[in-house]
Protein backbone atom coordinates (compact mmCIF):
# COMPACT_ATOMS: atom_id res chain seq x y z
CA UNK A 1 0.00 0.00 0.00
CA UNK A 2 1.33 3.50 -1.05
CA UNK A 3 1.26 6.27 1.71
CA UNK A 4 2.40 9.76 1.48
CA UNK A 5 3.67 11.46 4.58
CA UNK A 6 0.51 13.02 5.47
CA UNK A 7 -0.83 9.51 5.55
CA UNK A 8 1.90 8.06 8.19
CA UNK A 9 1.17 11.32 10.12
CA UNK A 10 -2.48 10.00 10.13
CA UNK A 11 -1.52 6.50 11.36
CA UNK A 12 1.03 8.09 14.12
CA UNK A 13 -2.37 10.09 15.24
CA UNK A 14 -4.73 6.63 15.29
CA UNK A 15 -1.62 5.09 17.55
CA UNK A 16 -1.44 8.58 19.93
CA UNK A 17 -5.10 7.49 20.16
CA UNK A 18 -4.57 4.17 20.81
CA UNK A 19 -2.07 4.69 23.61
CA UNK A 20 -4.26 6.85 25.34
CA UNK A 21 -7.14 4.28 25.23
CA UNK A 22 -4.63 1.57 26.36
CA UNK A 23 -3.69 3.68 29.59
CA UNK A 24 -7.26 3.82 31.15
CA UNK A 25 -8.76 0.62 32.64
CA UNK A 26 -11.05 -0.28 30.89
CA UNK A 27 -10.49 0.75 27.42
CA UNK A 28 -8.81 -0.88 24.18
CA UNK A 29 -6.44 -0.03 22.02
CA UNK A 30 -7.66 -2.49 19.78
CA UNK A 31 -11.11 -1.20 20.02
CA UNK A 32 -9.29 2.24 18.26
CA UNK A 33 -7.44 0.47 15.42
CA UNK A 34 -10.53 -1.25 14.85
CA UNK A 35 -12.82 2.42 13.84
CA UNK A 36 -10.33 3.70 13.04
CA UNK A 37 -9.89 1.32 9.46
CA UNK A 38 -6.45 -0.45 10.49
CA UNK A 39 -7.09 -3.55 12.71
CA UNK A 40 -6.84 -5.89 10.19
CA UNK A 41 -3.65 -4.45 8.85
CA UNK A 42 -2.05 -4.03 11.96
CA UNK A 43 -2.60 -7.91 13.06
CA UNK A 44 -1.60 -8.37 9.45
CA UNK A 45 1.54 -6.81 9.10
CA UNK A 46 2.61 -8.20 12.51
CA UNK A 47 1.91 -11.59 11.40
CA UNK A 48 4.16 -11.47 8.77
CA UNK A 49 7.29 -10.67 10.59
CA UNK A 50 9.70 -13.16 11.60
CA UNK A 51 13.10 -14.18 11.01
CA UNK A 52 12.66 -14.22 7.24
CA UNK A 53 12.62 -10.59 7.27
CA UNK A 54 16.97 -10.77 7.70
CA UNK A 55 17.42 -12.98 4.96
CA UNK A 56 15.42 -10.57 2.61
CA UNK A 57 17.04 -8.39 4.08
CA UNK A 58 20.30 -9.66 2.80
CA UNK A 59 19.25 -10.82 -0.16
CA UNK A 60 17.06 -7.93 -0.96
CA UNK A 61 18.60 -4.50 0.41
CA UNK A 62 16.67 -2.82 3.49
CA UNK A 63 14.85 -0.47 1.12
CA UNK A 64 12.48 -3.45 -0.50
CA UNK A 65 12.18 -5.59 2.57
CA UNK A 66 11.15 -2.22 4.52
CA UNK A 67 8.84 -1.88 1.83
CA UNK A 68 7.80 -5.52 2.11
CA UNK A 69 7.35 -5.67 5.23
CA UNK A 70 5.00 -2.67 5.55
CA UNK A 71 7.50 -1.30 8.51
CA UNK A 72 6.97 2.11 8.03
CA UNK A 73 3.17 1.50 9.12
CA UNK A 74 4.27 -0.42 11.95
CA UNK A 75 7.18 2.25 13.34
CA UNK A 76 4.56 5.04 12.46
CA UNK A 77 1.90 3.10 14.47
CA UNK A 78 3.91 2.40 17.24
CA UNK A 79 6.14 6.10 17.30
CA UNK A 80 1.89 7.22 17.93
CA UNK A 81 1.35 4.88 20.38
CA UNK A 82 4.80 5.51 22.67
CA UNK A 83 3.97 9.51 22.09
CA UNK A 84 0.89 8.86 23.70
CA UNK A 85 2.10 6.58 26.95
CA UNK A 86 4.63 9.18 27.92
CA UNK A 87 2.73 12.52 27.35
CA UNK A 88 -1.13 12.28 26.97
CA UNK A 89 -1.35 9.41 29.49
CA UNK A 90 -0.71 12.02 31.98
CA UNK A 91 -4.02 13.96 30.83
CA UNK A 92 -5.96 10.85 30.54
CA UNK A 93 -4.68 10.11 34.23
CA UNK A 94 -5.83 13.42 35.22
CA UNK A 95 -9.41 13.14 33.78
CA UNK A 96 -9.69 9.94 35.39
CA UNK A 97 -9.28 11.78 38.64
CA UNK A 98 -11.27 15.06 38.58
CA UNK A 99 -13.38 13.96 35.60
CA UNK A 100 -14.23 10.54 35.99
CA UNK A 101 -18.14 10.92 34.88
CA UNK A 102 -17.37 12.94 31.35
CA UNK A 103 -14.67 10.55 30.88
CA UNK A 104 -15.98 7.21 31.06
CA UNK A 105 -19.25 8.71 29.72
CA UNK A 106 -17.16 9.92 26.45
CA UNK A 107 -16.07 5.79 26.43
CA UNK A 108 -19.21 4.75 27.01
CA UNK A 109 -20.74 6.05 23.73
CA UNK A 110 -17.53 5.70 21.49
CA UNK A 111 -17.56 1.71 22.17
CA UNK A 112 -21.46 1.43 22.05
CA UNK A 113 -21.24 2.54 18.25
CA UNK A 114 -18.48 0.52 17.79
CA UNK A 115 -20.32 -2.17 18.79
CA UNK A 116 -23.17 -1.49 16.10
CA UNK A 117 -20.24 -0.57 13.66
CA UNK A 118 -18.49 -3.81 13.96
CA UNK A 119 -21.70 -5.67 14.32
CA UNK A 120 -23.08 -4.56 11.32
CA UNK A 121 -19.94 -5.64 9.09
CA UNK A 122 -21.38 -9.96 10.25
CA UNK A 123 -22.72 -10.63 6.96
CA UNK A 124 -23.92 -14.15 7.86
CA UNK A 125 -26.26 -14.45 10.90
CA UNK A 126 -25.95 -17.98 12.64
CA UNK A 127 -26.45 -19.66 15.72
CA UNK A 128 -23.02 -20.42 16.07
CA UNK A 129 -22.81 -16.16 15.76
CA UNK A 130 -25.15 -15.65 18.53
CA UNK A 131 -23.13 -17.95 20.64
CA UNK A 132 -20.02 -16.29 20.14
CA UNK A 133 -21.35 -13.05 20.59
CA UNK A 134 -22.78 -14.17 24.03
CA UNK A 135 -20.17 -16.49 25.31
CA UNK A 136 -17.58 -13.16 24.72
CA UNK A 137 -20.01 -10.76 26.41
CA UNK A 138 -20.31 -13.26 29.04
CA UNK A 139 -16.17 -13.78 29.43
CA UNK A 140 -16.00 -9.88 28.75
CA UNK A 141 -18.68 -9.20 31.63
CA UNK A 142 -16.71 -11.13 34.31
CA UNK A 143 -13.54 -9.87 33.60
CA UNK A 144 -14.46 -6.61 34.53
CA UNK A 145 -16.00 -7.38 37.62
CA UNK A 146 -12.47 -9.53 38.45
CA UNK A 147 -10.82 -8.54 42.03
CA UNK A 148 -7.23 -7.14 41.62
CA UNK A 149 -4.89 -9.00 42.68
CA UNK A 150 -1.07 -8.39 44.64
CA UNK A 151 1.84 -5.97 42.85
CA UNK A 152 3.97 -8.38 40.89
CA UNK A 153 7.28 -8.42 42.37
CA UNK A 154 9.40 -10.51 40.36
CA UNK A 155 10.75 -10.00 36.25
CA UNK A 156 9.05 -13.20 35.37
CA UNK A 157 5.67 -12.00 36.43
CA UNK A 158 6.46 -8.50 34.56
CA UNK A 159 6.88 -11.05 31.36
CA UNK A 160 3.97 -13.15 31.90
CA UNK A 161 2.14 -9.59 32.25
CA UNK A 162 3.30 -7.86 28.95
CA UNK A 163 2.55 -11.43 27.36
CA UNK A 164 -1.28 -11.33 28.63
CA UNK A 165 -1.63 -7.79 28.14
CA UNK A 166 -0.41 -7.20 24.79
CA UNK A 167 -3.19 -9.76 23.88
CA UNK A 168 -5.84 -7.74 25.66
CA UNK A 169 -4.68 -4.40 24.37
CA UNK A 170 -5.07 -5.61 20.42
CA UNK A 171 -8.37 -7.20 20.97
CA UNK A 172 -11.28 -4.85 20.76
CA UNK A 173 -13.39 -5.03 24.04
CA UNK A 174 -10.85 -5.88 25.99
CA UNK A 175 -8.72 -3.68 28.51
CA UNK A 176 -4.82 -4.11 28.27
CA UNK A 177 -4.76 -1.82 31.37
CA UNK A 178 -7.76 -3.77 33.52
CA UNK A 179 -6.04 -6.47 32.98
CA UNK A 180 -2.64 -5.53 34.02
CA UNK A 181 -4.91 -4.21 37.30
CA UNK A 182 -6.34 -7.78 37.67
CA UNK A 183 -2.69 -9.12 37.83
CA UNK A 184 -1.72 -6.18 40.45
CA UNK A 185 0.59 -4.51 37.98
CA UNK A 186 -1.10 -1.58 36.85
CA UNK A 187 0.59 0.59 39.45
CA UNK A 188 4.29 -1.21 38.92
CA UNK A 189 3.75 -0.61 35.06
CA UNK A 190 2.47 3.03 35.55
CA UNK A 191 5.21 3.37 38.31
CA UNK A 192 8.17 1.82 35.67
CA UNK A 193 7.22 4.43 33.12
CA UNK A 194 7.17 7.22 35.40
CA UNK A 195 10.52 6.71 36.28
CA UNK A 196 11.72 5.79 32.84
CA UNK A 197 10.15 9.53 31.80
CA UNK A 198 12.04 10.76 35.19
CA UNK A 199 15.27 9.33 34.29
CA UNK A 200 15.18 11.03 30.28
CA UNK A 201 13.62 14.54 32.41
CA UNK A 202 16.63 14.62 34.84
CA UNK A 203 19.60 12.60 32.90
CA UNK A 204 19.42 10.05 35.62
CA UNK A 205 21.50 7.00 34.61
CA UNK A 206 20.61 4.79 37.53
CA UNK A 207 16.75 6.04 36.77
CA UNK A 208 17.13 5.29 33.27
CA UNK A 209 18.89 1.79 33.82
CA UNK A 210 16.37 0.50 36.40
CA UNK A 211 13.33 1.15 34.37
CA UNK A 212 14.98 0.27 31.13
CA UNK A 213 16.19 -3.25 31.53
CA UNK A 214 12.72 -3.74 33.17
CA UNK A 215 10.84 -2.19 30.26
CA UNK A 216 12.67 -4.61 28.38
CA UNK A 217 11.49 -7.90 30.12
CA UNK A 218 7.66 -6.50 29.77
CA UNK A 219 8.74 -5.75 26.05
CA UNK A 220 10.14 -9.60 25.70
CA UNK A 221 6.96 -10.68 26.96
CA UNK A 222 4.77 -8.31 24.30
CA UNK A 223 6.32 -8.97 21.39
CA UNK A 224 5.59 -12.91 21.87
CA UNK A 225 1.97 -12.08 22.92
CA UNK A 226 1.70 -9.91 20.17
CA UNK A 227 3.63 -12.46 17.64
CA UNK A 228 1.22 -15.49 18.55
CA UNK A 229 -1.87 -13.75 19.20
CA UNK A 230 -2.02 -11.90 15.75
CA UNK A 231 -1.49 -15.31 13.77
CA UNK A 232 -4.28 -16.92 16.08
CA UNK A 233 -6.23 -13.41 14.92
CA UNK A 234 -4.83 -13.20 11.24
CA UNK A 235 -6.37 -16.78 10.94
CA UNK A 236 -9.66 -16.03 11.99
CA UNK A 237 -10.10 -13.12 10.28
CA UNK A 238 -9.33 -15.35 6.83
CA UNK A 239 -11.12 -18.79 7.94
CA UNK A 240 -13.86 -17.43 10.06
CA UNK A 241 -14.62 -13.70 9.59
CA UNK A 242 -18.18 -13.59 11.05
CA UNK A 243 -16.98 -15.82 13.76
CA UNK A 244 -14.20 -13.13 14.63
CA UNK A 245 -16.50 -10.32 14.45
CA UNK A 246 -18.85 -11.64 16.47
CA UNK A 247 -16.28 -12.61 18.94
CA UNK A 248 -15.40 -9.12 19.15
CA UNK A 249 -18.44 -7.38 19.33
CA UNK A 250 -19.26 -9.35 22.54
CA UNK A 251 -16.07 -8.46 23.73
CA UNK A 252 -17.29 -5.04 23.40
CA UNK A 253 -20.51 -5.52 24.95
CA UNK A 254 -18.99 -7.25 27.83
CA UNK A 255 -16.64 -4.29 28.35
CA UNK A 256 -19.64 -1.78 28.79
CA UNK A 257 -20.06 -2.81 32.69
CA UNK A 258 -16.41 -1.08 33.26
CA UNK A 259 -16.95 1.59 30.92
CA UNK A 260 -20.50 2.56 32.64
CA UNK A 261 -20.21 6.27 34.21
CA UNK A 262 -22.06 6.01 37.54
CA UNK A 263 -20.16 3.48 40.28
CA UNK A 264 -20.22 2.95 43.95
CA UNK A 265 -16.80 2.16 44.89
CA UNK A 266 -16.59 -0.85 46.89
CA UNK A 267 -12.73 -0.49 48.23
CA UNK A 268 -9.79 1.84 47.60
CA UNK A 269 -6.07 1.59 46.62
CA UNK A 270 -3.41 4.15 46.74
CA UNK A 271 -1.40 4.67 43.08
CA UNK A 272 2.48 4.89 42.56
CA UNK A 273 1.65 9.11 42.84
CA UNK A 274 0.55 8.68 46.66
CA UNK A 275 -3.09 9.61 45.86
CA UNK A 276 -6.65 7.07 46.62
CA UNK A 277 -8.52 5.79 43.54
CA UNK A 278 -10.99 3.28 43.52
CA UNK A 279 -9.85 -0.57 43.88
CA UNK A 280 -12.95 -2.28 43.24
CA UNK A 281 -16.42 -0.66 42.18
CA UNK A 282 -19.77 -1.99 41.34
CA UNK A 283 -22.11 -0.33 38.55
CA UNK A 284 -25.15 1.80 39.88
CA UNK A 285 -28.03 3.75 38.50
CA UNK A 286 -27.98 7.71 38.68
CA UNK A 287 -30.10 7.82 41.45
CA UNK A 288 -27.69 5.78 43.44
CA UNK A 289 -24.40 7.78 42.89
CA UNK A 290 -23.14 9.55 45.51
CA UNK A 291 -23.07 13.10 44.92
CA UNK A 292 -23.90 15.02 41.23
CA UNK A 293 -24.65 11.93 39.06
CA UNK A 294 -24.59 14.85 36.25
CA UNK A 295 -26.99 12.92 34.16
CA UNK A 296 -27.28 15.75 31.28
CA UNK A 297 -23.47 16.27 31.38
CA UNK A 298 -23.16 12.11 31.13
CA UNK A 299 -25.44 11.84 28.09
CA UNK A 300 -23.82 15.40 26.02
CA UNK A 301 -20.33 12.80 26.07
CA UNK A 302 -22.17 9.45 25.73
CA UNK A 303 -23.73 11.18 22.51
CA UNK A 304 -20.20 12.96 21.62
CA UNK A 305 -18.57 9.60 21.63
CA UNK A 306 -21.28 7.52 19.59
CA UNK A 307 -21.16 10.66 16.79
CA UNK A 308 -17.16 10.47 16.55
CA UNK A 309 -17.48 6.77 15.51
CA UNK A 310 -20.49 7.64 12.76
CA UNK A 311 -18.13 10.57 11.19
CA UNK A 312 -14.85 8.48 11.48
CA UNK A 313 -17.24 5.42 9.70
CA UNK A 314 -18.56 7.98 7.18
CA UNK A 315 -14.89 9.25 6.39
CA UNK A 316 -13.44 5.89 6.01
CA UNK A 317 -16.93 5.18 3.48
CA UNK A 318 -15.82 8.29 1.19
CA UNK A 319 -12.26 7.53 1.68
CA UNK A 320 -13.13 3.86 0.17
CA UNK A 321 -15.25 5.22 -2.92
Amino acid sequence: MQRSLKDYLLVSLKGIAMGAADVVPGVSGGTIAFISGIYEELISTINNLNIAFFKDWKKDGLKDTWKKYNLSFLVALFVGIAISILSLAKIIKWLLHNEPLLLWSFFFGLVLASILYIGKQITAWSPKVLISIVLAAVISYFITIAEPMASPESLWYLLFCGFIAIIAMILPGVSGAFILLILGAYETFIGILNQFREGLTTFNISLLWESFYKIVIIGIGAVAGLKLFSKVLNWMFDNHKNITLALLTGFMIGSLNKLWPWKEVLSWRTNSEGIEVPFIEKSILPASYEGDPRVMWVLIFVTIGFLLILILERLATKKEK
